[in-house]
C-alpha cells in the first residue's frame, strides 16, 4: 500500500475493517474497499487467492454465501465476480456480513468456483457465467442456465450486441 504522500488528493483512505484486519493478522493478501451504502465492508481479492482467503473466511464462521453474482465495470473494462457472505448463529439478531470482489480482465476472465465451499454457489456462478462470460474453474457442471446452449455472446456485458434474430430451432 502507498503512503499518505503519494495518495492522489481526490481519494481518500479506507480504513480496514475487522476481517480485513484479521485475514491481514493471518497472511492473507487482500486490499480494503470502500464499505458499501450500509457500511458493510468490502474486500477485494486477486483470482489466485480468492479459494485460500474464501477457506479463512468459512473457518472464521463466514458460512452462508447468501449472493453469487457478477457485473461489468463498463466497455473495455474489468468484469467483477462478487460474493456476499453472512455469518449464520442460532443466537445471531443481526449477523456479520462481508463482501468480497474480484476484479477480472475482460478477456479471458476466469477465477476458481467455490461451489466446493459453499454448494449454494452452483446456479448462481453459472448465471454468472451466462450472462458475462466469466469462467469458474473447477466448477462442477459449467454451462449455460438462462440462454440456449448455442448462444453466442454474453447478454449483460455492457458491449454486448444484440442478435437481430434468433432462431428457434426445437420450437415444435
Amino acid at each position: 500500500m502507498a503512503d499518505e504522500s503519494q495518495t492522489p488528493e481526490n481519494s481518500t483512505l479506507v480504513e480496514a475493517g475487522k476481517v480485513s484486519r484479521w485475514l491481514t493478522e493471518n497472511g492473507f493478501a487482500h486490499e480494503s474497499l470502500e464499505p458499501d451504502p450500509r457500511g458493510i465492508e468490502i474486500i477485494k481479492v486477486e483470482a489466485d487467492f480468492l479459494i485460500p482467503l474464501a477457506t479463512a473466511l468459512y473457518a472464521y464462521g463466514f458460512n452462508y454465501l447468501q449472493c453469487q453474482g457478477g457485473y461489468d465495470v463498463g466497455p473495455g473494462e474489468e468484469l467483477v465476480s462478487f460474493y456476499n457472505l453472512i455469518k449464520l448463529s442460532d443466537d445471531a439478531d443481526r449477523p456479520e456480513e462481508v463482501r468480497i470482489k474480484v476484479f477480472l480482465p475482460r478477456e479471458n476472465p476466469k477465477v476458481p468456483s467455490v461451489y466446493w465451499i459453499w454448494a449454494s454457489a452452483d446456479w448462481q456462478e453459472r448465471e454468472t457465467y451466462d450472462m458475462y462470460g466469466i469462467v469458474y474453474e473447477g466448477h462442477p457442471n459449467l454451462k449455460r442456465l438462462l440462454m440456449p446452449e448455442d448462444w453466442v455472446g454474453w447478454p449483460l456485458r455492457k458491449d454486448y450486441v444484440s442478435p437481430e434474430f434468433y432462431e428457434l430451432q426445437d420450437a415444435y
